[in-house]
């Protein structure tokens, strides 16, 4: 037989190699690829790089000056709708911010993640590309002393104040991110906009359509919902019900949902004015030579009025640039009904069009257009609860301007937390509900005297390193470095909903709580509440490690404050409620399907946490003893409530074998290879140290010969971490 040889490609062509990485080999292998993305070297400006400083040296006012300038300095290479590119601004930064999601604090505008993928080449981002491009001579002017994250929401802010709208302030302070967040879960499906929905249980037509958690958007590749209708059907009353679960997914009530739809469909124009199939692939498909442009259109030239984006065509107002009540005054006016749009995509508009609500076309000189709705507008007239809001906003004006300045404020800052982290002289004087405030600090702080005194009194109390310990860990692991929501500082641990948590119950947490506060109440020291938990919690890290042999001291920095119960938005504090804490072996019974070993990787990084730290917290809780309840899983020692490595020892120990004792293997059995004696039970997360390579490493490090004193340098330097991360006046 003749060989048959591999045909050769043509001269000039590129093959790519598809380097098989271990995620390929084997898929269901636990990664910790999430813990590793802050690596101080991935910063080109350097791990000592501080933004807050290198802002502190911009001019607001200038910065605003350019980007004024900018918004009518129409370009050929992607000419401006109207001469205008506010419209264009205002969704760019509405898209960065709106993909924030409630449920899990990921997503949002805070970090720039809009310039990689998946983001920058979702669907729903189509073009966005450009007004990233046209802002690149701003960037290129202040270099290091404006972020990305910051310009591209600030742009949609200023947007709105060059065409009339007076905004609620604007706070900087967004740090830039240098690589994909690989690890942010969108959703299950493997194609855009597929419409089996996969992400959802039950149905309309059952009244019970579920989105899958922590999801907020409808579809792979959307923001919010699809604007055709779902999957594309263009009905208004199943509109409004995935408008409002997706919105309030996103911690917007029924007026801010309306008073956002309305206030940002005021300004420009839908595009679609060609057949979708002459749009090319987006950034992270496009050639090498395009440099980074997507969605290159062979429609005609490509730009201006033969732009493609969404495949919707038009524009909701005769006014596109102006901010006015036009929209409602729009879509009051006149009957709707379902046509196509050049593209093909469904679209409302109007059955006929009344005198003075034809638009100007943005390009073509003289000639005029019908404005058009979305499925998700005509939802505003909809839905009864929705129509009741749009014609209050239709019939006072000023409630409208001043609803949608407040919701558009909390779009662009939701994912910022605490007012504290706002940079800039725009930052409005009124602190709202949202930004779970804490008051300011009075008075002289405790002084290191009275520390000494107070850590001697709460040692000699009855409280042990468990309770001490596992109350401090329950009060401050609740932050999301996603968000900058949740910590120890407000003691907000001791109000709704955080008191009636299940795993707080379960820890005992307000018996302690209640006994620092006696402590505190009978000290001449001026020490918040949240403070003496911290405290409390130093001293049972000090007080387990001194059981063991080991004299450490753990820093302790005063300066928290006490939150009260009209501080606490209780609703979206709910979404703070650790349902799942490794650290303490807790895991409530049907809350989610993925394994409790990757849920324990997600709140390391939620924690902000390195896989050293995680590890040393981890091992270093299960020796103290500090699971929630009775739970006696994963507590390798025959010493409880010391701070030893003998869970590294024990787990790594070849003397003993392992096997399940449920069909889920979530739990298991510890007995002696030689004798079959049953030592130990343990859990996923216990075993996951010994089973998977890269955390054995450590494990092994941690139990080897002087690997008790290196655990505890990565268990102090993570446990101080957990108690300051929202200590933003400490690490700004």
């Amino acid at each position: 037989m003749s060989e048959i040889k591999p045909k050769r490609p043509e001269w000039g062509a590129r093959t790519t190699p598809r380097l098989q990485g271990n995620e390929h080999w084997w898929p269901d292998q636990l990664t910790l690829n999430i813990l590793h993305q802050k690596h101080p070297d991935s910063n080109p400006f350097g791990s000592d790089f501080s933004y807050a400083d290198a802002f502190a040296e911009i001019d607001v006012d200038e910065l605003s000056a350019d980007v004024d300038a900018l918004m009518t300095d129409s370009q050929e290479w992607w000419p401006a709708d109207w001469g205008h590119y506010g419209p264009f601004f205002i969704r760019m930064s509405w898209h960065a911010a709106g993909t924030y999601r409630a449920l899990d604090g990921r997503g949002g505008g805070g970090t720039g993640a809009q310039r990689f993928a998946p983001l920058n080449s979702w669907p729903d981002n189509g073009n966005l590309d450009k007004a990233r491009r046209l802002l690149w001579p701003i960037k290129q002017k202040y270099g290091e002393k404006i972020s990305w994250a910051d310009l591209m929401v600030f742009a949609g802010n200023r947007a709105l104040e060059t065409m009339g709208f007076r905004t609620f302030g604007f706070g900087f302070g967004r740090s830039d991110i240098w690589a994909p967040e690989d690890d942010i879960y969108w959703g299950p499906e493997t194609e855009w906009l597929s419409t089996e929905d996969e992400r959802y249980t039950g149905s309309f037509e059952d009244g019970n359509r579920v989105l899958d958690n922590p999801l907020a958007a409808v579809q792979m590749g959307l923001i919010y919902v699809n604007p055709e209708g779902p999957n594309g059907v263009p009905d208004a009353m199943k509109s409004a019900q995935d408008v409002r679960e997706t919105f309030a997914r996103m911690g917007m009530n029924d007026r801010e949902t309306v008073a956002l739809t309305v206030g940002g469909h005021t300004f420009g124009k839908m595009h679609g004015r060609g057949k979708a199939e002459a749009v090319g692939e987006p950034p992270e498909a496009a050639k090498i030579h395009q440099q980074g442009f997507g969605w290159a259109n062979k429609n005609e030239t490509g730009l201006g009025e033969y732009t493609v984006t969404s495949g919707l065509e038009g524009a909701w107002t005769p006014t596109p640039t102006k901010w006015d009540n036009s929209y409602l005054e729009t879509i009051f006016a006149h009957e709707w009904e379902v046509k196509k749009s050049p593209a093909g995509a469904n679209q409302w508009e109007p059955v006929e069009v009344k005198e003075g609500y034809w638009v100007p076309d943005a390009h073509v000189e003289g000639k005029k257009n019908p404005p058009v709705m979305t499925a998700a507008d005509m939802a505003m007239i909809t839905d009864p609860d929705y129509l009741k809001i749009s014609k209050e906003f239709h019939e006072n004006p000023d409630v409208l301007a001043d609803e949608f300045a407040r919701a558009w404020y909390k779009l662009l800052h939701r994912d910022m937390g605490p007012r504290d982290r706002y940079l800039g002289p725009q930052v409005p004087d009124e602190i709202l509900i949202w930004q779970d405030p804490v008051p300011e600090h009075e008075g002289p702080l405790v002084n290191d005297d009275q520390i000494a005194k107070l850590k001697k009194q709460i040692a000699d109390s009855d409280l042990t390193a468990k309770q001490l310990v596992g109350t401090a860990w329950a009060s401050a692991c609740t932050y999301r470095q996603t968000d900058h929501r949740g910590g120890a500082n407000g003691a907000r641990i001791r109000l709704k909903p955080q008191a009636s948590w299940d795993v707080n119950k379960k820890a005992g947490v307000a018996e302690v709580i209640d006994r620092l506060e006696r402590i505190k109440n009978d000290s001449d020291a001026n020490i918040s509440l949240a403070d003496m938990i911290v405290l409390g919690g130093s001293v049972g890290v000090e007080m387990a490690a001194k059981a063991a042999g080991h004299d450490i001291k753990v820093p302790f920095t005063p300066g928290r404050t006490d939150a009260s119960q009209d501080m606490t938005e209780v609703d979206t504090h709910a979404y703070l409620e650790p349902k799942h804490d490794a650290f303490r072996n807790y895991l409530q019974q049907q809350t989610t399907s993925i394994p409790s070993e990757h849920l324990m990787v997600d709140r390391a990084f939620l924690l902000n946490l390195s896989v050293p730290q995680m590890t040393a917290l981890l091992g270093g809780m299960r020796a103290i003893g500090a699971n929630a309840g009775d739970n006696k899983d994963g507590i390798l020692t025959d010493r409880p409530g010391q701070l030893t490595n003998d869970f590294f020892v024990n787990l790594v120990d070849m003397g003993t074998v392992w096997e399940p004792t449920d069909e889920n293997e979530d739990r298991f059995e510890g007995r002696k290879r030689a004798s079959g004696e049953k030592k130990w039970t343990a859990t996923r997360v216990d075993l996951i140290y010994g089973s998977n390579s890269q955390l054995r490493a450590i494990a092994e490090e941690f139990a080897a010969a002087g690997g008790e004193e290196n655990m505890l340098g990565h268990f102090v330097k993570g446990w101080v971490k957990v108690m300051e991360n929202d200590r933003f006046d400490l690490h700004r």
